[in-house]
């Protein structure tokens, strides 16, 4: 039976199990094994979000990137440059199985795109890019590239995409049950968007930046890479453009500071890189 408001009467009813359904759909995870570097944090995910999906997401917004790339002869232009970075990643990713065992089945992707920008990234699921002007202008050495990756990767491995995506898709619930209260329509999120929104607008959180600062050179360590080259490249991007360093780091940790944490993270893992390159040794 409906009161002279129509169907307006239950909508409280409504708001009070989508609010009890929010709560319950917030949960404490692990994403990651803690390394030798010590990243142990818990992170707040929505089950209205799994990874699976995530990754699906990531996977629409990566090819979106790629075709926007190629239309505009962009994408691997130079076959050397490319196979460089695929040799990196290559030695990086089977790293990855001491921070989780699910990341070798990811479905892992390479590619370089001609630009300016200093600027590299890792979507969720492992959807690699790595910008030329990053590579050009620092003149990067293996190592100093490996460090770029490993950071971006433990992104992908911490879920940080997620653990924000995951803010959102809350956000955007409650807004719409706010509306839904106020008789208006509200708005679905769009995975892919939100995607590409968390990867190239919405910055880290420092929190963030200094997980996957650690567990990037740790990564680095154990492909036998010299967890020292993180040091160099930090240096190397914090003197870019007279001190200010590259836009995608504005909100990141002082270059100082950042430094300081890097050059004992990586004192931490030298034994992780001396055995790797024991193993190498024919």
């Amino acid at each position: 039976m409906k009161s002279a408001g129509g169907s307006r009467r239950w909508i409280p009813f409504c708001v009070v199990w989508s609010a009890a359904g929010l709560l319950s759909a917030c949960q404490s995870v692990q994403t990651t094994q803690p390394g030798v570097v010590g990243v142990e944090r818990k992170q707040t995910m929505t089950s209205l979000l799994p990874a699976s999906q995530v990754n699906g997401g990531a996977e629409k917004a990566y090819q979106q990137v790629l075709q926007d790339a190629r239309k505009k002869n962009q994408l691997n232009r130079d076959a050397a440059q490319l196979a460089r970075v695929k040799q990196v990643a290559e030695r990086l990713i089977p790293a990855t199985s001491a921070f989780r065992n699910d990341a070798q089945g990811w479905k892992w992707e390479v590619n370089v795109i001609t630009s300016a920008e200093v600027n590299a990234w890792c979507m969720p699921g492992g959807k690699i890019a790595f910008y030329t002007g990053l590579i050009e202008k620092l003149q990067v050495s293996d190592g100093e590239m490996a460090a770029v990756m490993g950071h971006e990767i433990a992104h992908a491995l911490r879920e940080h995409g997620r653990e924000r995506a995951s803010a959102a898709v809350l956000q955007s619930t409650v807004l719409n049950i706010g509306a839904a209260l106020l008789g208006v329509s509200g708005s679905a999120v769009d995975l892919s968007s939100t995607i590409l929104d968390v990867t190239f607008n919405l910055p880290n959180s420092r929190q963030d930046e200094t997980e996957a600062d650690r567990i990037g050179i740790e990564l680095a360590a154990r492909a036998g890479f010299d967890p020292h080259a993180a040091v160099s490249l930090w240096q190397k991007m914090s003197q870019l453009g007279g001190g200010r360093g590259p836009a995608f780091l504005s909100t990141h940790p002082s270059p100082d500071n950042r430094i300081k944490d890097l050059q004992v993270y990586a004192e931490r893992v030298m034994p992780l890189y001396q055995a790797a390159q024991a193993a190498r040794k024919p």
